[in-house]
Parts: C-alpha cells; structure tokens; sequence
C-alpha cells in the first residue's frame, strides 16, 4: 500500500467543518464559533455544514451525515476537514462510505480523534489516504505545549517532512470545566504533571519504527475483526513492521482489558514493534488497573509498551498520522515519537 498524503494546508485553504457522530447542543455554541474563528484568523476559509445539530445523539441522518462528509472528502476545493469533536455513533458511516471513490480521489487532510478513529483508521487502512489522529475542533484554540505540534502545524508540512514530538510533562486534570465557563479561553491551566511510563516492565532501551495505526479502543473494538480493521495491507509497506498507539475514552480497566484481548486476537496488534497507550481519565477497576489492563492483554506480544502518552482524551493532543512513519525512542536521555510523512 503507497501512503498518499494530502498536499499542505495553506492560508487562503478552505477547511470543512461537520459532525459525522455527535453535533454540538446550545451550550457549547459559543465555543463552536470562537474555535470557527480562529481558523479563520489563521487565515483560513472555512465552510460549515448542514450536519451539526447537537439535539440527539447523532448531529443528522446518518445517509445525510454520509452524504455530506463524502462530499467534503471528494471537494478539491476542501483541503481539510474538523469535526466539531467525537461522539457515539460514528460507525454507522462505514457502510455508506465509498472507499473505491477515495482510493482515487487526491487526498484530503481529515482530523480528529475518539469516535472519529472510528473513520480515520479505516480510511487510512482501505485508501492509502494518510489521517491525522489529533485534536477536534474545539480542542483547536487552546494552546499546545512546546514539546507538541498542532494538528494545523503538521497539516502546513509538504510530504516528506519529519517531525518529533515529546511529552511536555504536563496535561489538564479537569478539561472541560472552563469550556462552559469562559467560552472564549484558549489557554489551559496545566495542572496535572505526568511523563511516559513504561506498561510492559522491560528495561531495555527502546528504538522501534514502523508505520502508526491507531486509535480509541472503545470505537475500533467495534470493527476488529472486519475488512475495515485490517492493517495487512499498511504492513506490507512496513519495513519493519508497526507502530500501534490506542487510548481509552471512559470505559473501567475490565472493559479495556476485554476490548484489547479481542483486538489482539482479529490481529490489529499483529506486526506491532511498540505500542503507545494514550494518557486517560477513564476508572481503574476493583482489582485492575488501567495499566494492568493493558499488561494483561497485551504484555504476551513481547513488543514494548509505552503509557501515559499525549494520544488520548486528556489535553493536550501529540497528533499522530496515521500511516507514516514512526521512530520510536525511549532511554534514560531521551523519550519521543518522530514522524516522517513518506
């Protein structure tokens, strides 16, 4: 499989702006217009679409929420495509996308994480169309620590770029509380201080590359198994196998450890050389952890497991592309992923 990566986002560029899961109620409508803006102050155009009522679970129709995200992806005038964040039902998309369509068309740069790795995975997976795992929309305005990128600063790169992002030793404990507060606020008050934490109690240094996959593991446990989870055809352009980074959204230790016993066993993890394990607020269990959880599950492949990473929900976001790339190192001196969009 080549690796086809969008040309790079420039000012003047339009951006699309929908939901394909979740819309945005009235009370985050002001966020949703400050984090609009602001991609315009960045000097971007930017077209919003129909799909992003917040009323119910789902932002529209899921033929109308296809529809119009399909429309995005095949517009050459569209550069990029944000939704406005995650939500619950992004899955019911995939029957309705056309992959062939996408295969063929020139890339698009489309963004997000948690629900939305539910299509950026598989769109990598089946079209060769390079993803970016990063913030949503309204993740955008606030401020990234100096050891991370944006999601728009790896957009702005041409291919063939490299780029390395490291923990910057801090992160948000409560993320959402100034959202409804201060609608406006683009600064987080870092509060909680953490670093990467080895999960499989290796010691060796560690010096891995291999081409990203990944995601949440609350949303691809749903499509493990199936054509649209199929990372052979992204291993067979892996020289040296891959690189799999996965995040829990909310869900306790035993649901983890179950959802990530049954990845392992539809293969997702097979060819991996390093897994990153995403930084998370979701509820250890009774009698596990969520580090255990991930030791109990996938401490059998023998391939080093790094947590605590900036890949998951809690800010800030170390965007991952999905297929390109990466060089993982962590020792004593030194802990980063590097990318290389080739």
């Amino acid at each position: 499989m080549e690796i086809r990566y969008p040309r790079p986002l420039s000012p003047g560029d339009t951006v699309g702006v929908t939901s394909p899961s979740s819309g945005v109620g009235e009370r985050h409508q002001g966020r949703l217009r400050f984090a609009t803006q602001l991609l315009r102050d960045r000097g971007f155009a930017v077209k919003v679409g129909a799909c992003m009522d917040g009323a119910t679970h789902v932002s529209a129709p899921v033929e109308q929420r296809a529809a119009e995200f399909m429309s995005m992806l095949l517009d050459a005038r569209i550069q990029a495509i944000i939704p406005s964040w995650g939500g619950v039902s992004a899955i019911d998309l995939i029957p309705h996308l056309d992959f062939e369509a996408l295969a063929a068309a020139e890339p698009t740069w489309v963004i997000g994480y948690s629900d939305i790795s539910t299509l950026l995975t598989p769109i990598t997976l089946r079209t060769g169309m390079a993803t970016l795992h990063g913030g949503n929309l309204l993740d955008t305005p606030y401020e990234v620590p100096e050891a991370l990128m944006s999601w728009i600063d790896i957009a702005l790169l041409p291919a063939g770029s490299t780029f390395r992002q490291a923990s910057p030793g801090v992160y948000r404990v409560n993320n959402w509380d100034d959202w409804e507060s201060t609608p406006d606020v683009t600064k987080h008050s870092w509060n909680g201080t953490g670093a990467w934490l080895r999960l499989d109690r290796g010691q060796a240094t560690i010096n891995a590359t291999g081409r990203l996959v990944g995601g949440c593991i609350e949303t691809l446990i749903n499509l493990a198994g199936t054509p649209y989870l199929d990372t052979l055809p992204l291993l067979g352009n892996a020289d040296k196998g891959l690189i799999v980074y996965v995040e829990a959204s909310g869900a306790d230790a035993t649901t983890i450890c179950r959802h990530l016993h049954g990845m392992r066993l539809a293969g997702f993890f097979d060819g991996a050389q390093a897994i990153l394990v995403g930084r998370t607020g979701a509820p250890d269990s009774p009698t596990l952890t969520q580090a255990e959880a991930v030791h109990d599950a996938l401490g059998t492949l023998d391939v080093p497991i790094i947590g605590n990473v900036e890949c998951g929900h809690v800010p800030p976001h170390l965007p991952i592309v999905n297929g390109a790339l990466g060089h993982l190192v962590f020792n004593d001196q030194e802990q980063y992923l590097e990318q290389t969009l080739l």
